[in-house]
């Protein structure tokens, strides 16, 4: 808003001139999401408190100490998460730039779908929430939807491609497979993220890691001149997308300040199937989806032990770990929450310089 109300009368104030720079914008992203968080933080979590009563149900069949260190805290906080990236990236981006609406659609869509379940949770007093069939179902509408009117909006070549990384100039095309495929990105990104989500801190970090990579992402492929040096495949307009990222990025550690151990409060299904529909949409506009596999290998581990721990069980009636997802099964084994965290948010740093090294190595 600010870019396309300034930036025009830079002739007359020099000063609006800035908003010409993305990385201004950017970086105003990341400090007013941030700013926001913790202005509003306080209060929302407060009234989540008094409201939701008991908290967040527990599952009866999870880690033990977990009925003892986390009954009672409030959930929906993504909904301070999802407020203070959607307000910034309103505030900073080019408003009149599609791909920039369109991940706010999935983001909020995705948003909307796990905030029904966090209600229904808190209401119920179960650990189920929405049935598995109608998250699902809503999941593939939103995502096809964006799917379509991303591959509209992209030049023809890349349209209906899928991008190889450690190749120059490879692209697969696979015609109308392509939005399936993409769909597929958005829906196993945003459950990916939720089924990491079970400790305090755990899944926010690596969310951000992804966001601060992407915002680098985002701009080389949305930039002509570097994305020809680096011989990976210009999307224009995409750069714009780097205002979003770096919004994401401010409210994950805003809420991270409230969501560190012992945390104030949980994110729910609210904030993590849209802030994983969010990476998953943008890894879709930026012909980085294999990318994304690489940069969020936490979130593939963590859906991959689920996957292979039901598969084992059924065809063997024996479990591969002691629990699942994967951070349980380490909890099971004895190691301390933090440890299990700073752990994991380590791995997911290395990861995302495997994948930063994509978009040299070709």
């Amino acid at each position: 808003m600010l870019y396309n109300l300034l930036f025009p009368l830079a002739d007359q104030f020099a000063l609006f001139n800035l908003f010409k720079y993305l990385t201004f914008r950017t970086g105003g992203a990341v400090l007013s999401s941030l700013l926001f968080s913790f202005m509003v933080g306080p209060s929302l979590i407060s009234w989540l408190r008094r409201k939701q009563g008991h908290g967040q149900p527990i599952r009866d069949d999870g880690p033990e100490t977990h009925l003892l260190t986390k009954k009672g805290t409030p959930t929906m906080g993504g909904f301070l998460i999802l407020a203070a990236m959607t307000l910034s990236t309103l505030l900073w981006a080019d408003l009149t730039n599609a791909y920039v609406w369109i991940v706010l659609m999935v983001t909020l869509g995705y948003g909307l779908i796990g905030f029904a379940d966090d209600y229904l949770k808190v209401t119920k007093r179960n650990s189920k929430g929405l049935s598995g069939r109608l998250k699902l179902v809503a999941q593939i509408a939103i995502a096809l939807l964006a799917a379509l009117l991303i591959s509209v909006q992209e030049p023809e070549v890349l349209s209906q491609a899928i991008a190889m990384p450690f190749f120059k100039n490879v692209l697969l095309q696979v015609g109308w497979f392509y939005l399936p495929f993409a769909a597929f990105v958005m829906i196993g990104a945003s459950n990916a993220v939720n089924l990491t989500d079970g400790l305090d801190g755990l899944a926010i970090v690596p969310v951000m890691i992804a966001a601060g990579v992407f915002v680098l992402i985002c701009y080389l492929v949305g930039h002509a001149v570097f994305a020809n040096y680096l011989q990976i495949h210009h999307v224009p307009g995409a750069e714009q997308l780097a205002v979003l990222c770096g919004a994401l990025v401010g409210a994950g550690l805003g809420f991270l300040w409230f969501n560190a151990p012992p945390a104030m409060v949980f994110m729910g299904d609210t904030g993590s199937l849209a802030m994983g529909g969010a990476l998953g949409a943008i890894s879709v506009v930026t012909k980085h989806e294999i990318v994304l596999a690489i940069v969020g290998g936490l979130f593939v581990l963590e859906t991959v032990s689920v996957i292979v721990q039901v598969a084992s069980f059924k065809m063997t009636g024996k479990r591969v770990f002691r629990m699942a997802p994967l951070h349980h099964h380490f909890e099971k084994k004895g190691w301390a929450e933090p440890t299990v965290v700073i752990r994991f948010w380590i791995i997911s740093g290395i990861l995302a310089l495997v994948g930063l090294s994509t978009l040299k190595l070709r």
